[in-house]
This record gives C-alpha cells, structure tokens and sequence, in this order.
C-alpha cells in the first residue's frame, strides 16, 4: 500500500518499473511535461482503476509521471511477482491486455482531440465522452470530481480558454453549470453541434 498527500508524486516519467497499481481511494493524475514545461494530461485515474501496466513488459520505465490529485492510497502489484504469476495463471494476462486496451482508447480520443478539433469541438467531445446517453434528449449530469484546470490541460487549453467555451455552449442553451456539476440539456442536440463545427473547420 502506498499512500500518498496531494500533489504527492507516486512515480516520475523515466523512474524503473517496480510494478503496476490500483487506485484504492482518490485521484491518480498520469500526464507528461513537454520540452517548454507544458502539462500534458493524459488520463486521471479513480478508486477501482488500475494503470501503468504497459510499464510491465517496456523495460524502459514509466512513460509518463503519476502524481496525486486528492489523497490518495493505491495498491502496488510487484513486477517481478505479477511476471511470475502471469506464467501461472495466463487468463489473468487477458484481464490486463483488457485494462491496457481501454487505457489505449484513451490515449486515442486524446489525440483525436488535439489534432482533429478545435477548443469548443475538443470540450463538447469531452462532454459527450462523459455523458452515458450521447445520442438521447434527455438531459444528462456530469459531476465535475477535479478541477476545471485539470480538465482544460487534458483539452491542451487554458483554463481561461476552457471558462470562455463553456460560457459559450451555456449562452448557446446547451449546458447549464450548477457549483460544480455540468448539466447537458439535450446530448443529441450537443453532438449535432460538435458534427456542425467539425464539418465547417473541413
């Protein structure tokens, strides 16, 4: 068990692989710094989560930093006894290329945002990944568990950047903001938007 305070790093880009973890309580942040000092967030992990298997069989280190957004415990899985493990029981192999294939998912909507989409696209995207019912008009909550400049670094905008689009998208009638919580008040109608902006920036 590791535990950790806020902004605790658990592991730094590069640091040799001591294993792989699941968060058992808090926020896990994986992003990378670029050669400017620019954050990059790739993905935030919660309680359940685990990440940094690929780590496992790299032989390279961590590709990435991991560092606490709330307090946080994770659990780490030694590597050398996972690898043995593995060779024992090879259905557990499947279960982590399942983990690792989802973590990938990510990483590719990730890119898809910052290389297909403008600011307003890459928040409504956001939006609707987070929405269950994206194709449905009935209103939809999201609960905003970290804050908004984490999720306007995983966007690759600023957090002034992030406050002007959702104004926008709340003037335009498709969101209400509520404390802390997003309310997309009819998702088919915010995809629509994201298909419109997309076809006029092609």
């Amino acid at each position: 068990m590791r535990n950790l305070e806020k902004n605790d790093y658990l592991f730094r880009e590069g640091e040799p692989c001591e294993g792989f973890f699941v968060v058992q309580r808090g926020m896990i942040n994986i992003h990378r710094i670029s050669a400017v000092g620019k954050l990059q967030v790739i993905h935030v992990f919660h309680s359940g989560d685990s990440f940094a298997e690929a780590a496992l069989i790299s032989g390279e280190g961590y590709p990435a930093n991991a560092r606490a957004l709330t307090s946080s415990a994770v659990i780490l899985l030694p590597k050398t006894q996972f690898v043995a493990l593995l060779r024992k029981r090879p259905e557990l192999a499947l279960r982590m290329l399942a983990s690792m294939g989802a973590h990938l998912r990510n990483v590719v909507a990730l890119l898809d945002d910052l290389t297909l989409k403008d600011a307003e696209a890459r928040c409504i995207h956001w939006l609707l990944r987070h929405c269950s019912i994206p194709y449905e008009s009935a209103p939809f909550e999201i609960r905003l568990e970290h804050p908004k400049r984490i999720v306007a670094a995983e966007l690759n905008i600023t957090s002034e950047t992030l406050s002007r689009t959702l104004a926008r998208l709340r003037e335009k009638q498709l969101i209400r903001i509520i404390e802390k919580t997003i309310l997309i008040l009819n998702p088919r109608r915010l995809a629509l938007t994201m298909r419109q902006l997309l076809g006029e920036a092609l």
